[in-house]
Parts: C-alpha cells; sequence; structure tokens
C-alpha cells in the first residue's frame, strides 16, 4: 500500500466539532464499542461486495474472504482490513467526509425495488459509527480501493475539523483503517482482548472475522447465527449447546422458543425458559437479560426486551429495524423496541399457557419460577389476567398444586369468594388454627407462603368474578356455610359479659374483640381489620421498620372452647380478667406465628400455669 504526496486538504461537513465531541464523549458508554462499529462495517463492505457481484455491477469476493484485525503493539497501530466493495474518491469524501452520512442508508435506498430475498444482511453504517474510532485513536486513515476500480485513495484524519484525501495503491479491491491509538487505550492492542470483544460483540456476524497473533490469523467469531436458521434446520443439540453457551449453565432448556416475526416490525428471537433456577450472583437484580442483536451484531443485553417478572427467560432478539449505531440511552426512546418488547412478552405468556394446559412439567416451572411470575400480578395491569391463569397453588384441600380455575370449579354451593391465607411456610399454614372453620365446613383455602403473595391479591382482587379474599381480614362471614360435622363444645356460651372486659383489660394493643364461629379447637384467633393489609403483610412491614400507622389487630374468641366458657362463667372486671386476656393474646400471636408482647413474661405465666395445675 502506497500513498501519493499529492495531497488534498478538506473541512468537515458543518458543527462537526460538536458532533465529534458527542460521539467520542456521549453516544457511547464503554470505548470498546469502536471494535463493534468498524467490524461491522467490513463485514457490510462484504456483503455488498456479493450482492454487486451477483447483479454484475462488481468482481465476486475471493475466496476465504475474511476481515482481518492486526495489532501491531510496536507501532502502536490497529488494523482493521476487508475485501469488501471498497470506496471511491467520492465515496470516501461522501461518507466519511460528512457526519452521519451513511453508505449503507444510500445502498439500502438503492434496493428498495429488489425482492427482500436477494437482499445482502446490511449491518454496518458509516456515518457515527465510524466515528466512534476516535474514541480510541489519535489519528485514523482509511485507504479504499473500489471493487473494479485501478486506483485507490487514502482518507486521514485526526477528529479536529478537517481531513485529507490523497490517491493510494492498495492490491485488491476492499478497505482498510489503520487506527493510531492513544496511549491510554493501548490494552486494544492485545490480542486476548481483541477476541473478547469480538466474541462479545460480533461472534454471529457471518463474515469470517481473524485477529493476528505471532504472525498467524487465529478465527475470532463463530459465525453462525442460529436464530437466522429455519427451526427444521436446526437440532435439539444445537439448541441446548448454545443455551449453554448463552447462560454459561449445564442443564438442558424446559422451554425454547424459536421464531421469526414479520409485519410492522421484523426479528428473529431464540428464547429459553431454563430447565432449573439459575444462580443469581447478584441478588434483587431484576432487569431482563435477553441479548439484543441488530442484524447478528450483539448491541446490549440492557434493552429489557421482557419485563422484570420474566427475567428468567434467556436468548437473542435479532431486528433489521434499527440502526446498528443506536446507543442502550436511545433505546429507551425507539418506538421500534416497544413494539418488540410487546410481541417478544406475548409470544413467552402464549408459550407459557398452553404449557400449562398440557404439559406436566410445568410444576417443575411453577417450583422453580412461579414466585418472580407472581410479581408481575403486582406491577403489570395489562397482563394481569393473563397470568392469573398461570398461578399455582397449595391447598388445604388437595394435594399437590392447584390453580384458581380448579378451585372455582371445587367451590362449595353458597361459597361467595376465594379464600387465601398467606404466611411463611405451607407446612405451617395448614396447621394454623385460622383454617379451622373453613376446614369444618369443606371450604377449600389456598396456602400463599412467597413473600410476594402479601402483595399481589390485593391488585389481582378476582378470578372469573370471584373476589379474592384473606381468612386473616375482616370478619369471615360462614354462616351461610353449614358445618360438615356438628361443632365440638355443644352451644355457644354467652360471652355478651366478657367482651368488654377483654377489650377493657387490652386497651390499645387490640381494635376489637369479638366472638367467632370459625374457630373448633382453638380459644382465640387474630384478625386483621376489614380495611388495611393484612395479618401477614402487617408482619412483613414490621420487619422492614415499617409497621407504623397500622391498625391493632382484632381478638376473636370461640365460644365453644372450655377455657372461653370458664372465664365467661366468672367475667369479673379485676386483675386475674386483665392476667387472661394479655395471656390469650399472646397465645392468638404465638397460633399466628409472630411472638409474645413480653417473652419472659408470657414464659412466667405458662409456667405458672402448669405448677398450678399440678398441685
Amino acid at each position: 500500500m502506497r500513498v501519493s504526496e499529492a495531497v488534498e486538504r478538506h473541512e468537515f461537513g458543518a458543527e462537526v466539532g460538536r458532533l465529534l465531541d458527542l460521539v467520542v464523549h456521549a453516544l457511547y458508554s464503554d470505548r470498546e464499542i469502536f471494535l463493534r462499529e468498524l467490524v461491522a462495517n467490513a463485514a457490510d463492505a462484504v456483503d455488498r461486495r456479493r450482492f454487486e457481484a451477483l447483479t454484475g455491477g462488481a468482481p465476486g469476493v475471493p475466496e476465504g474472504a475474511a476481515v482481518r484485525i492486526v495489532p501491531d503493539k510496536e507501532a502502536r497501530t490497529l488494523t482493521i482490513s476487508d475485501p469488501g466493495i471498497g470506496m471511491s474518491k467520492a465515496e470516501l469524501t461522501e461518507n466519511l467526509g460528512t457526519i452521519a452520512r451513511s453508505g449503507t442508508r444510500a445502498f439500502t435506498q438503492s434496493l428498495a425495488e429488489t425482492g427482500p430475498g436477494d437482499r445482502p444482511s446490511l449491518i454496518g453504517q458509516f456515518g457515527v459509527g465510524f466515528y466512534a474510532a476516535f474514541m480510541v485513536a489519535e489519528r485514523v486513515e482509511v485507504t479504499s480501493r473500489r471493487a473494479g476500480a485501478e486506483e485507490g485513495w487514502t482518507w486521514a484524519s485526526e477528529g479536529r475539523g478537517d481531513y485529507t484525501l490523497a490517491p493510494a495503491t492498495r492490491a485488491e479491491a476492499g478497505t482498510d483503517i489503520v487506527l493510531h491509538m492513544k496511549p491510554d487505550a493501548e490494552e486494544f492492542l492485545e490480542p486476548l482482548r481483541l477476541r473478547t470483544i469480538i466474541r462479545k460483540w460480533a461472534d454471529h456476524i457471518t463474515v469470517p472475522i481473524t485477529v493476528t497473533q505471532d504472525g498467524k490469523d487465529e478465527p475470532a467469531n463463530e459465525g453462525t447465527a442460529l436464530w437466522r436458521k429455519p427451526k427444521a434446520e436446526v437440532s435439539e443439540e444445537s439448541y441446548t449447546e448454545f443455551y449453554r453457551h448463552l447462560g454459561h449453565v449445564f442443564d438442558k432448556p424446559w422451554a425454547t422458543l424459536h421464531w421469526r416475526a414479520e409485519g410492522t416490525v421484523d426479528f428473529s428471537a431464540l428464547l429459553f425458559i431454563p430447565g432449573m433456577k439459575p444462580f443469581q450472583v447478584v441478588e434483587g437484580e431484576r432487569e431482563s437479560r435477553v441479548r439484543l442483536h441488530v442484524r447478528r451484531m450483539f448491541i446490549t443485553d440492557q434493552a429489557e426486551l421482557l419485563p422484570p417478572w420474566l427475567r428468567f427467560v434467556q436468548g437473542v432478539v435479532d431486528t433489521e429495524d434499527l440502526p446498528l449505531n443506536v446507543s442502550r440511552e436511545m433505546l429507551q426512546a425507539t418506538p421500534v423496541l416497544a413494539r418488540i418488547r410487546r410481541a417478544v412478552t406475548n409470544r413467552v405468556l402464549s408459550e407459557l399457557k398452553g404449557r400449562a394446559k398440557n404439559d406436566a412439567g410445568y410444576v417443575g416451572f411453577w417450583e422453580n419460577f412461579g414466585p418472580i411470575l407472581k410479581e408481575g400480578l403486582w406491577e403489570d395491569a395489562e397482563h394481569r389476567k393473563d397470568l392469573a391463569g398461570l398461578l399455582r397453588f397449595r391447598s388445604s384441600a388437595v394435594e399437590g398444586w392447584t390453580s384458581l380455575a380448579d378451585y372455582v370449579a371445587r367451590m362449595k354451593e353458597g361459597q361467595e369468594a376465594i379464600y387465601v391465607l398467606a404466611g411463611d411456610s405451607p407446612e405451617a399454614l395448614a396447621r394454623s388454627p385460622q383454617l379451622e372453620g373453613f376446614r369444618a365446613r369443606g371450604v377449600e383455602v389456598l396456602l400463599l407462603s412467597d413473600q410476594i403473595d402479601a402483595f399481589w391479591p390485593e391488585r389481582l382482587d378476582r378470578f372469573e368474578e370471584k373476589p379474592i379474599r384473606s381468612i386473616t381480614q375482616g370478619s369471615a362471614d360462614l354462616s351461610k356455610l353449614a358445618p360438615v360435622e356438628e361443632a365440638a363444645g355443644g352451644e355457644p356460651a354467652d360471652v355478651s359479659r366478657l367482651i368488654p372486659l377483654l377489650k377493657d383489660a387490652l386497651g390499645e394493643e387490640v381494635s376489637e374483640v369479638r366472638a367467632t364461629d370459625r374457630l373448633v379447637e382453638s380459644a382465640v384467633v387474630l384478625a386483621a381489620p376489614e380495611h388495611g393489609p393484612d395479618l401477614h403483610m402487617q408482619r412483613l412491614l414490621q420487619r422492614a421498620g415499617r409497621g407504623f400507622g397500622a391498625e391493632q389487630p382484632v381478638l376473636e374468641i370461640n365460644p365453644r372452647h372450655p377455657l372461653i366458657r370458664n372465664l365467661a362463667a366468672r367475667a369479673e372486671g379485676d386483675a386475674e380478667m386483665k392476667e387472661a386476656a394479655g395471656l390469650l393474646l399472646d397465645l392468638a400471636r404465638v397460633q399466628d406465628g409472630a411472638s409474645p408482647r413480653d417473652p419472659a413474661a408470657f414464659a412466667r405465666r405458662i409456667t405458672e400455669a402448669l405448677a398450678a395445675s399440678m398441685r
């Protein structure tokens, strides 16, 4: 490659100083992006040459054509060479002499009447993307020879408002970009670093990419975009291998979704639902990490292509409808991306609905990801009804898992609501005295033991026109439902005098004391007021230090229980009644999974009661 002495100096287009500063310092948040942009341009040039060769407009691409990346530590230069279509003097001026001038865009417009099946995959854009080179280079030289032409030209600039053009000699058609690296960018002269960047950003570009190390060209990209292939051509083994490579996991995917969307927006997608719950390095991370590609080139895994409640889904979405040099910040305001998000979310939901009906393995999926899926009930009104049909629960009446639809189908005649009980574990909930009255009447209660279960019932509110009610909140009206068997203890005691005495003794520690018919074996139970959070939610808020402002619980007593009968028979406003009231409240708290108000005093009372019973 020889450069002539006949150098022409030119000024950039208008406002170049400001635009260059924007590109170098603001458009991209990661310096390594420069290599993605330059490799994209190179692969694009090869595709364009292939296409023009088919139409007779240019000689064909040489056999074994590849994009070569050659680092030279001694000279502190990085060269990216391609055997693509190349550029003439005029094209160098048009494409590189004006910021945001896109050779690819102009070429795409010229193909407006060409059939889609005949178009090459154009991934790069000279213009804004090319100028990312100045993030790492203090000087850039571009030597190019147009395919079919004999002469070449060298464009050179330090990115300070002007550039030079000079005749040059290049043995073959194509382009060489030489970056004279800044002192703080020498990391990009390490072959291993370069290969890592290529694997991250351009692994699936179909044009081979090599990095020169110790005089040898080493392959740097895989070159196969699995998601671009027809499903019939991809084996299950290939899917599994790609899934493991993508997520750095060792299991097999539970579900594989591979499709091509065409219409208002075109994209290819290959998504995986894991077969096991992945280990989360960062707890609490809620962003979707599905990878966004533009024409096979990786752009970002932070485009949030799926909502947080589907963040367990892994995979790739590849679109033709976004410019390659769009940054992560610009993506957030792109209408095209909003349409892709909607389509991808609906496709995943459709897959889950189908499997929830027919796949025995859905239970395994639910045990892995059910708590995450339930987050959508709280935060996503648009998909709340769709998610409701996917829910699975433990129950007080059946073994294993059950759905809301199955619960509704089993509801007793006269039952008006779907009853739920939230707590820390299904085992503890199954033993809760809160269930006694419901179990005695054959009424099923769903047992909710995930933290999110304290929140979402408020938002879902009802299913198939049946309200969802916590059995710890308000007064559960079971009078319309006859007991399966006669209640133990016979007729209830008259507690009309006992109730005000208990309320006076407990003061502001309870909001109300009342008799209840939803207890069978237990003497007392707590309930939450009709409005406000249920008991489980109150406990969670208290653990988080946010329990202030909550109403005090209701103490419900069982008028058929021997203890309550005895207290009712001797109901007097004395110190003994005050002691008994405090003990009843502590018992109710312990039954509900809370601590006594004063654990030491509670232990002392129990000890004294045991001692007295043994005299």
